[in-house]
């Protein structure tokens, strides 16, 4: 079911919009099948159902990355989801990896409190009953969905948490680790204060991305979970900065 869930999401991506009874006939099953599974991503806000066809929810937000590599970013965050246990405060940065740990952690752990700078993660498990949500104030993107500004630091001072997990944008060996936003950067750096550790959850391509704004974390960043694409390259440049790689 997963590698179906996965290539419909592939195949929206590519088209945005087909035809059910087409998806139903490419992945050679009934489309009484394929409707439950469109049912499942349309619960989750990722895919609309119209007149016999299935829709990408957008391509412009956060709901669109969501369905990009979405079997990856799953596997990813329930391997992030491991280090969290019963009862936790965390922090989690906006990004859609980061919204698949937040809505698996909902799934498999209970009465954990989730700290968030992201106003698209706060809606997304809004409905989950066993775990707190605390949203922190600043000024809205609302392409992002995530909240920025130096109200961010200021919510942030109020707490401490073990795990701070964040997404990337790119990597590069000159740069470190980057963001291409300087406001979201910025919200990252002030939240990693208040955490022990922060945790970069990243599909192994953007490892083959720079993007323009370094995040500067210098020893904070301790693990970083990725698919198993990864390059030993890569591997031997994290594992020199004392980054420990978690593949899922």
């Amino acid at each position: 079911m997963k590698k179906r869930i996965n290539q419909i999401l592939e195949l929206l991506t590519k088209y945005e919009k087909i035809e059910v009874a087409a998806l139903a006939e490419q992945l050679n099953v009934s489309q009484v099948t394929i409707r439950k599974d469109l049912d499942n991503l349309e619960q989750k806000g990722i895919v609309k159902r119209e007149h016999g066809f299935a829709i990408l929810a957008t391509t412009n937000d956060i709901l669109g990355r969501l369905a990009y590599h979405y079997e990856e970013k799953t596997i990813i965050a329930k391997t992030a989801a491991s280090l969290v246990h019963d009862g936790d405060t965390i922090m989690i940065e906006s990004g859609s990896c980061c919204a698949i740990l937040a809505d698996t952690l909902t799934e498999c752990k209970k009465n954990l409190t989730i700290i968030t700078n992201s106003a698209f993660i706060a809606d997304y498990i809004r409905r989950k009953s066993n775990c707190q949500i605390i949203l922190m104030g600043g000024i809205y993107q609302q392409d992002s969905q995530a909240l920025v500004g130096p109200m961010v630091r200021q919510c942030a001072e109020n707490f401490y948490v073990d795990y701070f997990f964040i997404g990337v944008d790119g990597y590069s060996e000159q740069t470190g680790f980057t963001n291409q936003d300087q406001m979201r950067a910025q919200a990252v750096r002030d939240m990693a204060i208040q955490a022990d550790q922060v945790v970069i959850l990243t599909e192994s391509e953007k490892f083959h991305r720079r993007g323009t704004v370094p995040l500067n974390l210098k020893n904070k960043i301790k693990t970083v979970i990725t698919d198993g694409h990864i390059s030993n390259e890569t591997k031997e440049l994290l594992d020199k900065h004392h980054i420990q790689v978690i593949t899922a």
